[in-house]
C-alpha cells in the first residue's frame, strides 16, 4: 500500500506536495483568459453553486494537465479497484487512462471534465460532489495554482464526510502552490 493510499483510506484525501512547478502553475492559470482552451464557462452564482466562475477545458488538454491526468490515473486506478472490491462494487478500472476515456465515450460521455476555477475576493464554492454521468472515477484531484497569502487569503479546501448515525466530519486541507489533493469523489470503504 502506498502512502497516498494509506492517507486516503484514513481520512478520504491525500496531499501530493509540489506536483506542479511554479512555471506550470502560472502557465495553466494564465490560459484562463484564452477561450480557445475551453468548452464552456459556468458562473456559479447563476446556479446557486457559490460565487465565482469556472471553465471546462476542451480537448486537446494543455500540457502539463494531460500528462498529469494520465500519470495520476495510473497510480490511482489500483486504489480505486481495491476500494471497489472492499465495497462489493463490480467495476474494475484499467491501468491505462485512455481505456477509461474510451469506456466513457462508448456511453456518450465525450466532454472533458477538467476545469479551472477563478475566484475574486468574497467568492466561494458550496459543498458539492462532482459526479458526471454513468462512469465516474471514484478519486478526484485538485491542484492549487495560486500561492496562499501572496495571491489570496482564506480559500481553504474543505471536505465534509457524512457518517451514518454520527455527526458529519469536516476536514480542511492546507495546500501550497503546486500541491495536489486527491480525494474520494463519492464513496470510499470505511
Amino acid at each position: 500500500m502506498t502512502d497516498l493510499e494509506t492517507q486516503m483510506n484514513a481520512v478520504g484525501s491525500a496531499v501530493a506536495p509540489a506536483l506542479l512547478a511554479l512555471e506550470e502553475c502560472e502557465a495553466l492559470a494564465a490560459c484562463y483568459d484564452d477561450n480557445a482552451n475551453f468548452r464552456s464557462r459556468i458562473v456559479m452564482e447563476r446556479y446557486s453553486f457559490g460565487r465565482g466562475e469556472y471553465k471546462y477545458f476542451a480537448y486537446p488538454l494543455p500540457e502539463p494537465l494531460s500528462a498529469l491526468r494520465e500519470a495520476a490515473y495510473a497510480r490511482l486506478a489500483p486504489i480505486a479497484n481495491r476500494w471497489n472490491e472492499a465495497m462489493g462494487i463490480d467495476t474494475c478500472y484499467s491501468r491505462e487512462h485512455a481505456a477509461f476515456i474510451e469506456r466513457c465515450h462508448e456511453v456518450g460521455q465525450t466532454r472533458p471534465t477538467p476545469l479551472l476555477l477563478r475566484y475574486v475576493p468574497g467568492d466561494y464554492n458550496c459543498l458539492h460532489q462532482d459526479l458526471y454521468g454513468e462512469h465516474v472515477f471514484p478519486i478526484q484531484m485538485a491542484v492549487l495554482l495560486s500561492a496562499p497569502n501572496r495571491d489570496f487569503t482564506g480559500g481553504e479546501f474543505v471536505m465534509t464526510e457524512q457518517r451514518p448515525r454520527m455527526q458529519s466530519r469536516a476536514e480542511v486541507v492546507h495546500l501550497s502552490q503546486g500541491d495536489a489533493v486527491f480525494f474520494a469523489a463519492h464513496h470510499r470503504p470505511v
